[in-house]
Formats: C-alpha cells, sequence, structure tokens
C-alpha cells in the first residue's frame, strides 16, 4: 500500500493546486461564482469515461489473457469510475439549479444518457457481487464491461448531436471558448483528479489482491482439513 499511499499524497498536493487555481480564476461573467463548479464536475466525468475505458481494456485483456490482474484492472476502474459519476452527477445537478433553474431534465439528452452509464456500470459491480466463482464472475463481467464502454461516446458526443440545456462542448479540435484562466485552473484539476484516479486504482487493485491470496489461503487451509474415519474415533 506504501506505493498507493504517496500516489495519493501526490493527488491531494495537485488538488489543491487546482481548486487555488480555480478559486483565483475570474468568474463567469453570467454564472459567477457557480462557474468555478466547472473545476470539479468536467474532470470528474472525463475521469470516468477514462475509467470506464480502462474497464473495458482490462475486461478485453482478461477474455485474452485470462489472467487476474487484468480482472483486478478492470474491477478497481469500474468502482472508481462509478465513484467519478456520481461526483459529476451532483455537481453538475447543483451547477443546473443554479443556471438552468433545475437540477434534472430528463429530457437532455447529456443528463439521461449519464444516467444510463451510471446504472449500467452499477449493474456491472452488482454482477459481480452477486457470483462467488472467480472465474465465473470474471468472464461474465469482462463480456459487460467490453460491451457498455459503447455508452462512453454516446454521452460524450450527445451534446453536439442533441440540443437541449446543456451547451457543446467548451474545448473543441479547434479551441476553446473558455477564458484562459478558467482554463488553465480546470486543466490543472483534469491532471490532479487523473493523479487521484491512479491511486485509487492501485490502491484497489492492492487491496484485491490480498483478498485474493487470503481466500487461496482459506481455501488450502480447509482442503488439508479431513474428517477422521471411523476406525479413528473412540467409543464415548
Amino acid at each position: 500500500m506504501k506505493r498507493a499511499t504517496v500516489l495519493v499524497g501526490v493527488a491531494a498536493l495537485a488538488i489543491a493546486v487546482g481548486l487555488w487555481l480555480a478559486l483565483t480564476a475570474p468568474a463567469d461573467a453570467l454564472q459567477g461564482a457557480f462557474s468555478r463548479i466547472i473545476n470539479i464536475h468536467v474532470p470528474s466525468l472525463w475521469l470516468a469515461f477514462l475509467a470506464f475505458g480502462v474497464t473495458a481494456f482490462g475486461s478485453i485483456m482478461w477474455l485474452w489473457k485470462k489472467r487476474p490482474r487484468w480482472d483486478r484492472l478492470a474491477m478497481a476502474s469500474a468502482e472508481v469510475g462509478v465513484l467519478f459519476t456520481a461526483i459529476g452527477i451532483a455537481t453538475g445537478m447543483i451547477w443546473g439549479q443554479r443556471v438552468w433553474g433545475t437540477a434534472w431534465d430528463w429530457g437532455d439528452p447529456r443528463l439521461a444518457t449519464t444516467a444510463v452509464m451510471f446504472f449500467v456500470y452499477l449493474g456491472y459491480l452488482a454482477l459481480r457481487g452477486a457470483i462467488d466463482d472467480p472465474v465465473v464472475r470474471a468472464r461474465r463481467s469482462a463480456i459487460l464491461g467490453a460491451v457498455a464502454v459503447v455508452q462512453v461516446p454516446l454521452v460524450y458526443f450527445s451534446v453536439n448531436m442533441f440540443r437541449t440545456l446543456h451547451q457543446t462542448q467548451s474545448i473543441r479540435p479547434d479551441g476553446s471558448t473558455m477564458p484562459r484562466e478558467m482554463l488553465v485552473a480546470m486543466l490543472v484539476n483534469l491532471a490532479a483528479f487523473t493523479l487521484l484516479y491512479v491511486a485509487l486504482v492501485v490502491a484497489r487493485m492492492e487491496v484485491a489482491e490480498a483478498e485474493e491470496s487470503a481466500a487461496e489461503r482459506e481455501a488450502m487451509a480447509g482442503a488439508e482439513v479431513k474428517p477422521p474415519r471411523l476406525s479413528e474415533v473412540g467409543d464415548v
């Protein structure tokens, strides 16, 4: 856990710097101080996309190689991705209530697709928790993890395909619509959240490996215990 602890410490320092930049950057002329929530909302969802992409990668690698570390990577990244999605949804609802006058609107494609993605990956984690056999669990969750990632581009590009409440992308191939100070603050926070993601995934994988080792030792100990033969049982 030493490696994970160091990564968490570095991530915490980076987040502190990012939040300081977010608080000192000029506020949006229309949204005021509520615009600063972009420094948590956007990085959280970007990291959720990354996390679910890594889950798909780990799932495909497990289906190919059948090595436990790929299953651990897929599981750990999915758990962290669900956490970041929840943060992104919560901060988006706070932002939406102030800017749009409503915290949620199922008619908005970005909100609806994000919610579906969140529940699908909750289902992924529920599937893992419902299966005891490690090989069956890894195989079934790998299939779901490899398929479920198709939601990520749908969520990301939904604001361009459908225009409702959500604005279009602020950062595009042709440039950014954000002021330089706001853009720098958000990118620093994105880097900080990326460090936090790596730290959490590493820590969760280490815990999962320790749990698997403990389960194997317990199974081996149980196999060594044999019931006594009738001839070995003395008279009572």
